[in-house]
C-alpha cells in the first residue's frame, strides 16, 4: 500500500460513467439530502441527520480524517455533471500490515438501479488495487441488504461469511454482517 500516493491529495477516479472524488462545502444540499433520507440508514451505520448545519460539519471532519490519515470520504458523480454528487464512496480501515482497506458505498435513492454502485464499487477496487498497491479490499453488508450484496457479487467479490452479532453500528445496534473480499489475485 502506499500511502504516500493515497493521501498526497484526495482521489479523483475518473471512469467512463462517473467520477469520484474530494466532497466540498458546495456539495452540501445533496450530502444533505443523503444524510437526511431515513431509507438509507435502513441498511447503513449511523443516524439521519435532522439539520443541515450538522452535515455541514461533516464535510471539515471529512477533511479532518483525511488528514489524520483514517478514512476517505468522495463523491460520486456522473461524469456529465462534476458538480453534483449522487452519492459517497468510503475507504477506511487501512492496515498496512494486511495490505487491505475496507469500502463502503451510499447512493442518493433517486439513483438507485442504474448500476452507479456496481460502477462505483468497481471504481474503487481498481483504484486501491492498481494504483495504491492495496492487497485486499473488503466490504460488510447487512445479511437483509440484498442490492448491496448483488453490488459486490457482480465486481467479484467473495462472500467469506457472516460475522454473528459481531458489530455495533449506531443507529442500528449489535447487528450480522457479511463479509466480502476481492484479493489482488481476484483480477
Amino acid at each position: 500500500m502506499d500511502q504516500l500516493i493515497l493521501f498526497s491529495k484526495f482521489p479523483f477516479v475518473q471512469t467512463s460513467e462517473i467520477t469520484l472524488r474530494k466532497i466540498e462545502k458546495s456539495d452540501l444540499d445533496e450530502l444533505y439530502s443523503i444524510y437526511s433520507n431515513e431509507n438509507l440508514f435502513k441498511y447503513r451505520p449511523g443516524e439521519v441527520k435532522r439539520n443541515k448545519s450538522t452535515v455541514e460539519n461533516m464535510i471539515s471532519h471529512f477533511e479532518r480524517d483525511f488528514g489524520k490519515k483514517k478514512t476517505i470520504f468522495l463523491g460520486i458523480c456522473l461524469n456529465e455533471d462534476l458538480k453534483r454528487i449522487i452519492g459517497i464512496a468510503e475507504i477506511f480501515d487501512f492496515d498496512t500490515k494486511v495490505n487491505m482497506a475496507t469500502i463502503g458505498y451510499t447512493l442518493n435513492e433517486d439513483y438507485w438501479g442504474h448500476g452507479f454502485a456496481t460502477k462505483t464499487v468497481e471504481a474503487l477496487r481498481d483504484y486501491l488495487l492498481n494504483t495504491i498497491g492495496i492487497n485486499r479490499v473488503q466490504a460488510f453488508v447487512m445479511p437483509n441488504n440484498i442490492k448491496s450484496k448483488n453490488v459486490l457479487e457482480r465486481n467479484k467479490f467473495t462472500k467469506e461469511g457472516t460475522i454473528r452479532q459481531g458489530a455495533v453500528w449506531k443507529g442500528n445496534g449489535v447487528i450480522d454482517l457479511d463479509l466480502y473480499s476481492f484479493l489482488k489475485s481476484d483480477l
